[in-house]
């Protein structure tokens, strides 16, 4: 099972989980925990091979990954704990987890927060995923995941968040890097699918206006999913948590307590 902390309201019911993205942890959002915990029930998690999730055995059998096996991950860790129904709040990678645990469970999700999220992989971000594919097994991949990071996070201002991925990114193995690498097989159709259905659960998306590979393509979203908003953070690229937690924390807490 998923390494995960609980962090208990004395009498809001509401509990909002946090899923990071690719080559993160659940450390990512300790500039939120000490917000959200003095208004909702808070559940951080590591997903698998991340942080604290180490490979479990049966994955050393395993090389294959998938979305929705990722996603059952989540779904046991709620379980577990009796989490009936949860507001879900992600960052990047993150982001396409919680839209497919939301298109597989929808009566465990109560909102979602989509944070840098990914809808669409535009020309540039297919041709760097075809040279990842191309080069994971031969190139370190803490190499390979710098050199990604830099052409997501490219301005200085978005250097924090660079270099806490990275550090994030250095727990990991190279077979786990690899494992998750392969994903990116599934990831067009699947995004391709959830731009054309409109879920119907109350989202907001929180994007920095420097996100230039993946702005675009959720303003678009944003306007044509009917309970969709779209917040845009200035002076912000991908990681809009870390680089402006407070306005990120007041827009996606005062979201969350409409609903």
């Amino acid at each position: 099972m998923l390494n995960y902390s609980l962090y208990h309201h004395p009498t809001n019911e509401d509990w909002v989980t946090f899923v990071h993205g690719a080559g993160g942890s659940s450390s990512i959002w300790f500039k939120q925990v000490r917000e959200f915990r003095k208004h909702f029930n808070v559940l951080l998690l590591d997903l698998r091979g991340h942080g604290n999730s180490k490979p479990a055995l049966k994955d050393a059998f395993n090389s294959k990954y998938t979305f929705d096996s990722i996603t059952e991950d989540i779904i046991e860790v709620i379980d577990k704990e009796h989490i009936k129904k949860s507001h879900f709040v992600g960052i990047s990678l993150g982001t396409i987890l919680i839209r497919n645990l939301a298109e597989k469970h929808p009566g465990r999700v109560q909102s979602m927060i989509m944070g840098g999220a990914i809808m669409k992989l535009n020309f540039r971000s297919q041709v760097l995923m075809k040279l990842g594919i191309v080069f994971k097994s031969v190139i370190p991949y803490m190499l390979l995941y710098k050199f990604f990071a830099f052409i997501i996070m490219p301005k200085k201002n978005h250097k924090q968040s660079r270099l806490l991925f990275a550090n994030e990114a250095k727990k990991l193995y190279q077979k786990e890097f690899v494992r998750w690498f392969r994903l990116t097989s599934e990831i067009n159709p699947l995004l391709r699918f959830f731009r054309a259905k409109d879920i119907k659960i109350p989202t907001l998306y929180v994007m920095g206006e420097e996100d230039y590979l993946f702005l675009p393509s959720v303003k678009k979203v944003a306007a044509s999913h009917k309970l969709s908003q779209l917040y845009v953070i200035k002076d912000s690229g991908h990681v809009v948590n870390v680089e402006q937690p407070e306005v990120f924390n007041k827009e996606t807490i005062a979201f969350i307590g409409r609903y």
